[in-house]
């Protein structure tokens, strides 16, 4: 068995054709002669096929994931030590063994790289660093009236997806347009459901109110229809509809539909003149320009459908020492595509040296054919050049900023006594009511701002904790730290903080310091922020050290400003943590207590009954007749709530 499985392919289960060579060495310190003998090792079981191939290192953490036309000859290469750059020296020294999955074509292995690339996050590969994923627009297909609503993560429900979007802002303000445009439901499934008179989107002209029948199916589905046609590129078409049909309505002394139109094609003026540039006749396209200046990388990426502006976004790929553009922007293509679907055309601003072979691995997940190109005039050479001048512009600013929080970094490391600028700040806040849905959190800040796919969230198990702030405390540090020495001992995973910040003041700080004490680590910076004089409404935050004393800073102090997002940013977190928690605990069921009654079994349950405390006094007769429950299961929920027979 391989140590690192190889994910699941999106289109055939046998696609792939994994096998591990690990050929260990003993010692995890960088050693050449070591690498080489392990890479020479699996030379020699391989062929010249295509396939991806992974270095890793003694404790089995991949360093490095490539793809080869012809694997025999592309590893062979690690082994010809002059040849190589000094960063592949280095990574060549780290190396212990090899996985190896060889692919039918260079294409499907180039896919799979950047799969690997995405899930382990190599510290040799060039990396696309994206917190969250793109929002799309979901029309929904499983009901008669379908649902317009904003949609993230794997595209599983039916329906038609329009994007990506740069940001859910983008999406919120289009989706609002649209409602008022097409009179689209957004509201769910259940809530439709349920309604017996207009909800307020009704009243304000958002909704057409198909829940209560102000709308037929058949009319409904027109406007269903247009919607489509709008976001398919056919805006045009979708406008000058609207505008016969108001000027129709208008003669035939219509006024009040008249108005409710002129209103929709308000509504389609807004989305095309929010657009902020002119993308008329290229279609469907992405489109990628790329910056370099002092070893860094920008990427801009305009994101065009049916020849509108759905957002923008920069990106700034890490990674990246003694490449050049091309080999960045390259990777960087794979790895967005392996989750964002790709339009049928690309363009970008340089030519590729893997172009053609990038275009056929990403026709495979589109389904079509797939074209890169580097357009050279008229509207697309304008769009480009637009796209080159807002990626130099983002990098410029990113750098500006890199510069201030570096700045900010030795300034906390001089007021906080600290060795050097902390690379990790782990910040930690608890929240709860009265003791109830107690929930702890951490947020983790690294050089570059937030790592929101680091932050973390715990449930207070301890009962006697629950409404007590400081055992809470030791409780989450106690989890956190405990955890920690048992997954990363040596602490040389990139998961121990340089600094814990920690809200609350004298009783926080003790609670934490004792905890961390009784797990043998002393060496861990600890720092508690808590609301200075008049509770902190003069700004005059209080700053508490491990060893008793206390600092303040200027109100208007750059570093000030600094700690307090840091400190603002987990109780938002921790905040919208227990609110999930309290809602969940609002809409739980004691239903929901009883071993093996799943969510059918409690929906026929309740239906039949009514309430779950009518299903509890049911006699036993009275539970077997309801509808989709068997004899063994109402058996289950008898004996449940009447444990004594």
């Amino acid at each position: 068995m391989p140590r690192n499985p190889t994910p699941p392919d999106r289109q055939s289960g046998d696609r792939f054709n994994e096998g591990q060579a690990t050929f260990t060495m003993t010692g995890s310190q960088p050693d050449l002669a070591a690498g080489l003998a392990a890479i020479r090792e699996v030379v020699a079981t391989l062929k010249p096929q295509p396939g991806v191939y992974r270095m890793l290192d003694a404790r089995g953490d991949v360093l490095y994931v490539g793809k080869a036309r012809a694997l025999k000859n592309r590893v062979t290469n690690y082994t010809q030590v002059d040849r190589l750059p000094l960063r592949i020296k280095r990574m060549v020294s780290q190396t212990r063994s090899m996985t190896i999955v060889t692919t039918n074509s260079e294409a499907e292995a180039l896919l799979l790289e950047a799969q690997l690339i995405k899930r382990y996050r190599p510290p040799y590969n060039v990396l696309l660093r994206d917190d969250k994923s793109f929002p799309f627009i979901l029309l929904r297909a499983e009901h008669d009236f379908p649902r317009i609503t904003k949609h993230r993560g794997a595209r599983k429900a039916k329906g038609n997806y329009y994007g990506p979007f740069a940001s859910a802002g983008s999406v919120n303000t289009t989706i609002n347009a649209l409602q008022k445009l097409f009179l689209l439901r957004s509201c769910t499934d259940s809530f439709f459901s349920r309604r017996d008179r207009p909800c307020l989107l009704y009243q304000i002209k958002r909704c057409s109110a198909p829940c209560v029948g102000r709308i037929d199916p058949a009319a409904y589905a027109e406007l269903v229809g247009e919607a489509k046609d709008f976001l398919g590129g056919k805006s045009s078409a979708v406008q000058t509809k609207i505008e016969a049909q108001m000027q129709a309505a208008a003669a035939a002394l219509d006024y009040e539909r008249a108005a409710m139109l002129r209103d929709r094609l308000r509504a389609a003026t807004f989305i095309q003149g929010s657009q902020a540039i002119n993308a008329e006749g290229v279609g469907n396209a992405d489109v990628f320009g790329i910056a370099q200046a002092n070893g860094q990388f920008g990427v801009q990426a305009f994101f065009i459908r049916g020849g509108q502006n759905w957002g923008h976004r920069a990106f700034f790929p890490s990674h990246t020492d003694g490449l050049d553009e091309a080999e960045v922007l390259t990777s960087f293509l794979a790895q967005f595509y392996e989750e964002v679907p790709p339009p049928r055309t690309i363009l970008i601003d340089r030519e590729l040296p893997e172009g053609d072979l990038l275009a056929e691995a990403l026709a495979v997940a589109a389904g079509g054919k797939v074209e890169i190109s580097v357009p050279q005039r008229g509207d697309r050479r304008r769009l480009m050049a637009q796209a080159e001048r807002n990626a130099v512009e983002a990098l410029e600013r990113r750098q500006a900023e890199s510069g201030s929080k570096a700045k900010l970094n030795r300034e906390l490391a001089e007021f906080l006594e600290l060795p050097e600028p902390p690379q990790r700040i782990e910040v930690y806040d608890n929240s709860h009511i009265q003791g109830t849905n107690a929930v702890g959190a951490m947020v983790v800040a690294g050089a570059e701002g937030f790592i929101k796919g680091q932050y973390r969230k715990w449930n207070i198990k301890q009962p006697e904790a629950a409404g007590d702030d400081y055992a809470m405390m030791r409780e989450v540090m106690g989890r956190r730290f405990a955890r920690a020495q048992d997954e990363d001992p040596d602490r040389d995973g990139g998961q121990w903080p340089d600094l814990v910040l920690i809200d609350g003041g004298k009783g926080q700080m003790s609670a934490v310091k004792d905890t961390l004490e009784e797990l043998g680590i002393e060496d861990v910076p600890l720092i508690a922020i808590a609301k200075g004089p008049n509770h902190g409404r003069e700004g005059r935050e209080v700053f508490h050290f491990a060893d008793g004393r206390e600092k303040t800073l200027p109100v208007n102090s750059p570093l000030l400003f600094h700690l307090q997002r840091l400190r603002d940013e987990v109780h938002r977190f921790v905040i919208g943590a227990h609110r999930d928690k309290r809602s969940r605990a609002i809409i739980a069921s004691p239903l929901d207590e009883i071993p093996g009654i799943g969510p059918a079994r409690k929906r026929a349950l309740l239906l039949h009954f009514g309430t779950a405390g009518k299903v509890r006094a049911a006699a036993l007769e009275d539970l077997q007749c309801a509808p989709g429950v068997s004899a063994a299961v109402a058996q289950t929920v008898y004996d449940f709530y009447h444990p004594g027979g």
